[in-house]
């Protein structure tokens, strides 16, 4: 019997490619709406493309949560940031990562778009991951747990609670016990799966996957940030770990 409590989430990928645009796929981005709140998970430079290719509306998003500084995963902030200042919005927006967000945000902003105006005519907010429990970005609750890459990107997979759902997100990292962590009981793992056939440093491979799997307790697995050979052997992979191959423009219904 379904929950009253939990109200439908709509996850609409808007970039599951990895930094290389590998299969032609945009960067990182899934967005999801509930009835109440709209979100990003990541917010690759493509985020703008993804956007308008997929009919997402950008003025409705109410925050966007961060997992790691490399550009596939946050550069197209201030692209958002630019185009809403030009649009005109004035609901407010708030943009949570790990320690610094603020700081390496404007940084960037300023190295993409020197001499653009900084004020902005809506009210912008920087939340940084707490490491001492969830947390709270509007409704969600949001557990950061570091991972295995470029320790220089502050690194974090992501557990967010949202109206009794559960969605995790591996972000970029080898393997680590903290992927069994925030895949326990939840409704949706979104989880790289960059290398094939041979182990990746500071990623995750599809042998590594399929020897992790009966550990990774949720109730539906999406691989996303897919190198070449997973590509080419989606179809099989998908098979073996009981998951989904994420492609650009997927809807997933969480009910």
């Amino acid at each position: 019997m379904d929950d009253p409590a939990r109200s439908p989430v709509r996850l609409t990928v808007l970039g599951c490619g990895d930094a290389f645009g590998s299969g032609g796929r945009l960067q990182t981005c899934f967005h999801l709406r509930t009835p109440g709140h709209v979100f990003l998970v990541d917010c690759g430079t493509t985020v703008c493309i993804g956007m308008k290719r997929f009919a997402i509306d950008a003025a409705t998003v109410d925050a966007i949560l961060i997992s790691h500084f490399h550009a596939d995963h946050f550069a197209g902030i201030p692209f958002l940031l630019l185009e809403a200042r030009i649009a005109g919005r004035s609901a407010p927006l708030t943009i949570a990562g790990p320690p610094g967000v603020e700081e390496r945000i404007m940084a960037a902003a300023r190295v993409l778009f020197p001499g653009s105006k900084p004020e902005l005519p809506f009210d912008l907010r920087f939340v940084d991951y707490r490491a001492d429990g969830p947390t709270p970005v509007g409704p969600l609750e949001v557990a950061a747990f570091p991972v295995i890459h470029s320790p220089e990107t502050l690194p974090h997979a992501l557990r967010i609670g949202l109206d009794h759902h559960v969605i995790a997100f591996s972000g970029d990292t080898e393997w680590t016990p903290a992927l069994t962590t925030i895949a326990r009981g939840a409704d949706l793992l979104i989880c790289e799966c960059s290398g094939f056939d041979a182990p990746l440093p500071i990623h995750l491979d599809y042998a590594t996957l399929l020897l992790q799997r009966p550990g990774l307790d949720c109730r539906r697995l999406l691989l996303t940030h897919m190198g070449p050979g997973v590509l080419a052997n989606a179809g099989s992979v998908a098979e073996a770990l009981a998951a989904t191959p994420a492609d650009d423009g997927m809807v997933i219904d969480l009910g």
